[in-house]
């Protein structure tokens, strides 16, 4: 168990959204956090280490029993083609380097965080497990999903308990990305009251997933698995936009914009109909495979309000 152990747990992406949720959680365990530039402020050790270099020190997992990999390239809605090498660096060669540099040095668990991009977009308004393996979603999932397989063949070739999750979008204090912009628009009054059209999308709150991290790296069930991290409930856009103006402490329009106005939006460019797609389509995902191990979330969008986006 984490909790017990006397060795080092070793953080990669310790910076990011996610990576400083689980450092609070892994307060009292003794930390090593890999990092690009050490800040000589905080007093947990650190170890300079460039993974889009491939600059990874021989001895960084030294005394060190388990790993969470968060760091990497994140998805970008940008062209990604351009930067299809990068991408692999970053997020597949980076990913073995570490993990085989994990197996010499007798590390005996591997969590890596991967992205429900890996596994592809469902669809077909069904919640895809982890069995409905489709194409992975752009370069970003390309990447991912080539590091998960490399992950876990070196799992299966060595002693080293891996295991992989791969979160739902995720929310919660100081968010990223969409979220961030859509909360940014509706406090700034420019964001249109969504329609309600039903479609499904699955989310997470960082608090949770920082559980089922926890617990993939706990449990010995979870080695040599993939698990989806989602609340269990799956939100259509328009609940997602009425939680944002309750987190504001804004009245929730009683109107909304049209539905047959997005589409005609849609048809002017390729790169509107795809950020409507992304606003207005269904990202389903189902966790019950997490949920089998124990795992209920305890975090709802109710619990937006509570968050400081």
């Amino acid at each position: 168990m984490i909790s017990s152990s006397n060795k080092l747990i070793a953080i990669t992406g310790s910076s990011g959204f996610i990576g400083r949720q689980l450092i609070k959680a892994l307060y009292k365990n003794d930390l090593k956090l890999l990092v690009r530039s050490v800040d000589y402020s905080n007093p947990v050790k650190q170890i300079k280490c460039d993974l889009n270099s491939l600059d990874i020190p021989f001895s960084c997992f030294s005394d060190v029993s388990t790993v969470f990999h968060l760091a990497g390239v994140a998805h970008d809605m940008r062209d990604a083609s351009k930067n299809k090498h990068f991408y692999h660096k970053a997020n597949v060669d980076a990913t073995v380097r570490l993990a085989k540099l994990a197996v010499k040095s007798g590390v005996k668990r591997f969590i890596f965080i991967s992205s429900v991009k890996a596994g592809g977009n469902p669809g077909f308004k069904m919640c895809a497990s982890e069995k409905n393996q489709g194409d992975p979603e752009g370069i970003y999932g390309d990447t991912k999903r080539e590091a998960e397989l490399k992950l876990l063949e070196i799992g299966r070739e060595s002693s080293m308990h891996v295991s992989i999750v791969r979160p739902s979008l995720v929310y919660g204090p100081n968010a990223k990305g969409n979220l961030q912009l859509m909360l940014s628009g509706i406090k700034k009054g420019w964001f249109p009251p969504l329609p309600e059209i039903g479609n499904k999308r699955s989310m997470i709150h960082v608090d949770d997933l920082v559980r089922v991290i926890l617990l993939t790296a706990d449990d010995d069930r979870a080695n040599g698995e993939i698990f989806i991290a989602t609340d269990g409930t799956p939100h259509s856009s328009r609940e997602i936009y009425n939680a944002m103006c309750s987190a504001l402490g804004k009245s929730i329009p009683k109107w909304s914009v049209p539905k047959f106005l997005f589409d005609i939006a849609s048809l002017i460019n390729p790169r509107i109909k795809y950020k409507l797609n992304k606003l207005l389509g269904d990202e389903c995902y189902s966790s019950a495979k997490l949920e089998a191990l124990g795992f209920k979330a305890q975090k709802t969008l109710k619990d937006m309000n509570e968050t400081n986006f």
